[in-house]
């Protein structure tokens, strides 16, 4: 085992580069794993070499950072004879950068403190091109110690890196924070039908917004970029991701009885964004089905 040494599973969207940035700026060495060649292929040209297992991985590396679509697929890589935990060791540290359940993350996190391992949630927020160009937002959830130990790493891919308690409460941010933005980009989308139907240019609305009360950094991101030009493009965060996000805030809020009024509509029409075809685009397209 090489001290310091870097694993990262998943390499898709956000995950490929921001394991790129890792391995471009932390000055340790990085090996990847995922389903799919590609993106492993590009890695090459950043020093990065393919895992062949999630137990070969774990095997060789201090830090494991996962970046995977939900927590059903977190439960998956973790779980099993072969998995992250049955692999795990006396001061490894394994970090979540997926949005995942709360319950399934303390679970988790447990599991690998019976076998002496550190475990963080660390879910991110912005776009591929903030993973890109390393100025994401990170969320993380752990232990003093532990994200201390990890923080530098994660400064590798984020410009603000945010510790907001133990091991779970990253996810309850990053949860809320995607049920807050789902809501401000519907009430955008309703603003800008009764807008249009009743005479009055979307851009004006919108640009007048910006000087007011109502701006945002939804309204100048997923507004003005996505639901003004009606530009949704695939290979960005689906309408699918985003349904399941607000899913994991409403079973949050189920879990303490709390009643989730707006977040429920949202999770609607969401769904209907789904039903008529658009699963796969670019989230904010939502506003397509809205005042429909």
């Amino acid at each position: 085992m090489k001290a310091g040494k870097i694993g990262f599973i998943g390499v898709g969207v956000m995950g490929e580069p921001i394991c790129c940035n890792l391995a471009q700026k932390s000055g340790r060495s990085v090996i990847a794993l995922d389903r799919d060649p590609a993106p492993l292929e590009r890695l090459k040209a950043a020093g990065i070499a393919a895992a062949e297992s999630v137990a070969a991985l774990a095997r060789e590396c201090d830090f494991v950072f996962m970046a995977l679509p939900s927590g059903k697929h977190l439960d998956a890589v973790c779980s099993g004879e072969d998995g992250l935990v049955a692999c795990a060791r006396a001061g490894q540290i394994v970090v979540d950068l997926g949005t995942s359940p709360v319950d399934l993350t303390r679970m988790i996190a447990a599991q690998f403190a019976a076998k002496g391992a550190r475990y963080a949630d660390a879910p991110i927020a912005r776009t591929r091109q903030a993973a890109e160009d390393g100025t994401l937002s990170i969320m993380v959830g752990a232990d003093a110690d532990t994200f201390a130990r990890i923080e530098p790493l994660l400064a590798c891919c984020a410009t603000e890196v945010s510790h907001c308690g133990p091991v779970g409460s990253g996810q309850i941010v990053k949860i809320l924070n995607n049920m807050v933005l789902t809501q401000t980009v519907v009430a955008l989308s309703e603003a800008l039908v009764v807008a249009r139907r009743a005479g009055l240019d979307g851009k004006v609305l919108f640009e007048t917004l910006a000087k007011g009360s109502a701006d945002s950094f939804a309204l100048r991101n997923h507004g003005m970029n996505a639901v003004l030009p009606n530009v949704f493009p695939e290979r960005a965060f689906s309408t699918e991701y985003m349904r399941k996000d607000i899913g994991y805030a409403l079973d949050l809020a189920a879990s303490i009885g709390a009643k989730l009024h707006g977040a429920e509509l949202a999770s609607r029409l969401l769904q209907e964004a789904s039903k008529a075809g658009f699963a796969d685009f670019y989230w904010p397209v939502v506003s397509r089905v809205v005042g429909a």
